[in-house]
């Protein structure tokens, strides 16, 4: 390992994750968008386009809160935390409720966010991705790797 770059820790990436979570789950857009640098960039299934700065995505976000759009709930389940030097990988299965101008609406989605190590340690996402859960019933594989075939360097965390 370089010690310039050291790796984080599970509960160092567990937490700043959870820290996004949790400001995603009340809709606290300044927590929130502090959580990513400027350059991160964002892939979201239901978006046209790939979001290549924290700008372009906080004016979606905007965009969606004059539309009336807010979280009314947000749970995270199955992680998982891949560490490397200076950065992670977290992913995870997150359900989600939200309000619209037409109602409530819930989902099932999966989501990986990348962390970059700051010089003073913290952690700060530099890009997230977030796709769709296959429909079990459409006979495609929802199942990755067993636990069998997991790497020393990743850990899953119980929930």
């Amino acid at each position: 390992m370089n010690e310039s770059t050291p790796e984080p820790s599970a509960s160092d990436v567990l937490t700043a994750a959870s820290a996004i979570v949790d400001a995603f789950a009340a809709t606290d857009t300044q927590s929130y968008f502090s959580r990513f640098a400027e350059d991160a960039s964002f892939v979201f299934h239901p978006e046209a386009r790939r979001l290549n700065t924290r700008a372009e995505y906080e004016r979606e976000w905007a965009s969606w809160l004059a539309d009336g759009w807010s979280v009314a709930a947000c749970a995270s389940s199955d992680q998982l935390v891949q560490t490397f030097p200076g950065g992670a990988v977290f992913s995870h299965t997150v359900d989600t409720t939200v309000n619209t101008a037409d109602g409530r609406e819930s989902y099932r989605e999966r989501e990986s966010i990348v962390f970059r190590r700051l010089g003073d340690g913290e952690l700060i996402a530099i890009h997230e991705h977030l796709s769709t859960v296959p429909d079990p019933a459409d006979g495609s594989s929802a199942l990755g790797p067993s636990a069998d075939e997991s790497t020393p360097d990743t850990e899953e965390v119980p929930q």
